[in-house]
């Protein structure tokens, strides 16, 4: 099936900090789209896109889940994605391939910790977004507090574009500032039945105003809007919505809408404004990447049938009845079942086994699909998350996904040998789906090592490797995962030469070093080009570098933070071999490491607790205990925020603590926020209860 108009397509996502209600929200869409008869509740364990037994357990998102769905003759497809911070990743890989998303807000805690991370997420790939402020009937609410904190915090201009009816359990529908309408929801059909009708006289005098507000705000980036203005002209719905469309594709404005998912109410006008400010695919315009014959070269795809295939693989699941299935966007060109396609990076053909479009984990086969869809590929052998495929006479690479650095991990061992046999295929195939997960075995201990973004993360992993693959295995505490840094800045050179079949072969380079703050690891660049030496050389150096990270310098440990940059090489073109060069490189970062003076790094996470006012010195006292630092404290519906950074090995069962200091009342939220030195005494101990001297293996 392709889309005879890609125009009417939009490929969306919802994502919110956990509890604000997203995939509440999704659920209604898919009811009032009549892609669902029966709503599924959260807390039923029964929501059509949390469809595993994990989900329904806890009551939350942990995988992002695609569907489809049809409004007012435009096409949906929607991704509903995770809010807790262990899952990030998915969210990271779905607003990779959409072109818009909504933003939801609790209408009581506004933006909060996990707003803010997923909105930068949506910023680093420029996606246009609505927000849509929920749970309106919940005490405490604020509708205007919310589009504050999302001008002040999330640093967007944002503007009502409805305003509520009512407050708290007084809510009761919405005004339209566009429409100049009211609208409310019949209880007995689960809002099913929209009723419109006019202003009440009570908000007459609040609508004035705020519409008032939205024009003068679309009049600061629209000269025609703001001369009607100026001049006293009354102004047209059509223009008004031309002008938020543009603005919001341009990711000028967020228009801020208002409802509550649960009791039914606000979820058609926020179809409406999907379908008219969000934008197609067309809309996004071509797609840049680097030519697969040659990565020097950037070129572009337009979203049309006309152009080469190409696309891009954000996502592998695995389906019990149909085998690995790979969550695919295409951006240009065609692609159909028994096709041939090219993947560049891996330098494979795949063939297409099957076209699926999703529906949570139900599927639907299709024989062909077109520019700007979204769907799942089966048969595809060779192709990993982020990964573009082509047509093979017109190739592209489009630009690789960044993955998070795993902070803890725990040692598994398999009950049986029968169990060990499946253990290692099992964790090959959840490090498939999750580019987040990691494991590797610990050379010296003979421990098997699995690796997450947080405890949560860890305790699902191990849960579906016992239910979902059926492997026994015993299961120790969560550990740190600790890093290998540099203080400061080193160089180096060194050689390798070695004589095969009375041939001598060798290799040189000189290598610097230097601390940065990056989170995601190491950066390589040279500072020679093909003119001092040859590429296949410079490459591998540049593989003998990376190949020594994970092992890191003096702990075991990977390295992390650091910038190493190719200065010199010898070349002698007849002994020049690739092998030697790469010895040399993995010798030399070594020694410049060194030089440079290796430290051990800790993960530092970042924290906010929400507790009440009688609570807070103890909060603060407690977090003071954990080695960590209070940045702030502000106030928010009767209870403190405090901001602080803490290392991640003192907050193991913080859940517990925080619930004994505040008798239950307090809750917090945390994520990795970078790495850290250990403190020397620290860093001393550590070494030492692992056998080794920092001093000695630096001199």
């Amino acid at each position: 099936m392709i889309n005879s108009d890609i125009k009417r397509i939009r490929n969306i996502g919802i994502m919110a900090h956990i509890d604000a209600g997203k995939t509440t929200t999704t659920e209604r869409i898919l009811y009032y789209t009549g892609k669902t008869h029966k709503i599924g509740e959260v807390h039923d364990g029964a929501a059509t896109m949390d469809w595993m037994v994990q989900e329904q357990e806890r009551g939350i998102t942990i995988t992002s889940a695609a569907t489809a769905c049809l409004w007012n003759s435009h096409k949906i497809n929607i991704i509903d994605t995770p809010g807790h911070v262990d899952f990030t990743i998915e969210v990271e890989r779905a607003l990779r391939v959409l072109d818009g998303a909504i933003g939801v807000f609790d209408a009581v805690g506004g933006v909060e910790p996990q707003s803010e991370t997923v909105w930068h997420q949506a910023d680093k790939y420029s996606v246009p977004r609505l927000a849509f402020v929920n749970k309106m009937d919940r005490m405490g609410c604020d509708f205007f507090n919310c589009i504050k904190e999302i001008n002040e915090k999330l640093n967007k201009k944002a503007c009502a574009i409805q305003l509520p009816i009512g407050n708290e359990s007084e809510f009761s529908g919405v005004i339209d500032l566009i429409k100049k309408k009211a609208f409310y929801w019949e209880d007995e059909d689960q809002g099913s039945t929209q009723k419109i009708a006019d202003i009440p006289n009570e908000y007459e005098e609040k609508f004035e105003a705020a519409r008032d507000n939205l024009i003068e705000c679309l009049a600061d980036f629209d000269n025609d809007l703001a001369e009607l203005y100026l001049d006293g002209e009354e102004i047209q719905e059509d223009m008004i919505k031309s002008v938020i469309r543009k603005l919001v594709i341009k990711n000028d404005f967020v228009p801020v809408l208002c409802g509550s998912a649960f009791k039914n109410k606000g979820i058609q006008p926020l179809l409406d404004a999907v379908v008219d400010y969000l934008p197609s695919p067309i809309d996004r315009g071509v797609v840049g990447g680097v030519s697969g014959k040659n990565v020097e070269k950037e070129i572009v795809r337009k979203p049309s049938s006309s152009e080469g295939f190409s696309g891009l693989a954000f996502k592998i699941a695995f389906d019990p009845f149909v085998g690995t299935l790979t969550y695919f966007r295409v951006y240009s060109g065609e692609l159909s079942v028994g096709q041939n396609v090219f993947n560049p990076l891996s330098k494979k053909r795949e063939r297409i086994g099957k076209i699926l479009v999703m529906h949570a984990n139900k599927r639907e086969e299709i024989q062909k699909v077109g520019p700007g869809e979204i769907v799942a590929l089966t048969g595809l052998k060779d192709t990993t998350t982020g990964q573009t495929l082509c047509s093979e006479n017109s190739t592209i690479i489009f630009d690789l996904m960044e993955f998070p650095e795993t902070v803890i991990s725990l040692a598994i061992e398999a009950k049986t040998s029968t169990d060990e046999k499946k253990l290692h295929s099992t964790l090959s195939q959840l490090k498939l789906e999750d580019p987040s997960f990691a494991f590797k075995e610990n050379k010296e201990t003979g421990q098997l090592l699995i690796y997450g973004m947080g405890e949560l993360h860890l305790d699902i992993i191990v849960d579906r490797i016992i239910r979902n693959f059926s492997v026994g295995i015993r299961v120790g505490k969560p550990q740190v995962s600790y890093r290998e840094g540099i203080l400061g800045f080193g160089e180096s050179e060194a050689s390798h030469e070695v004589e095969v079949g009375g041939k001598k072969q060798s290799g040189h380079c000189k290598l610097r070093v230097e601390k940065i703050d990056k989170k995601n690891g190491v950066v390589f660049e040279s500072e020679l080009n093909k003119r001092n030496l040859p590429i296949n050389l410079i490459e591998a150096i540049k593989e003998g570098v990376l190949e020594s990270i994970p092992g890191g310098i003096v702990a075991g440990y990977p390295l992390t933070n650091l910038k190493i940059t190719l200065i010199a090489a010898n070349f002698n073109e007849d002994e020049a071999s690739e092998v030697a060069y790469k010895i040399a490189a993995a010798s030399c970062l070594r020694k410049a490491c060194l030089n440079a003076k290796v430290t051990i790094l800790e993960p530092i996470m970042k924290l906010e607790v929400s507790t009440p006012l009688d609570f807070t010195g103890d909060v603060i006292s407690d977090i003071n205990g954990k080695r960590g630092k209070v940045l702030n404290i502000g106030s928010k519906n009767n209870k403190d925020l405090i901001d602080g950074e803490v290392p991640l090995a003192e907050l193991f069962g913080y859940s517990t603590a925080l619930r004994s200091k505040t008798q239950g009342r307090g809750s917090f939220s945390m994520y990795f926020e970078k790495y850290l030195p250990l403190q020397s005494e620290l860093e001393k101990k550590f070494l030492e209860s692992r056998g080794i001297s920092l001093i000695s293996s630096q001199n």
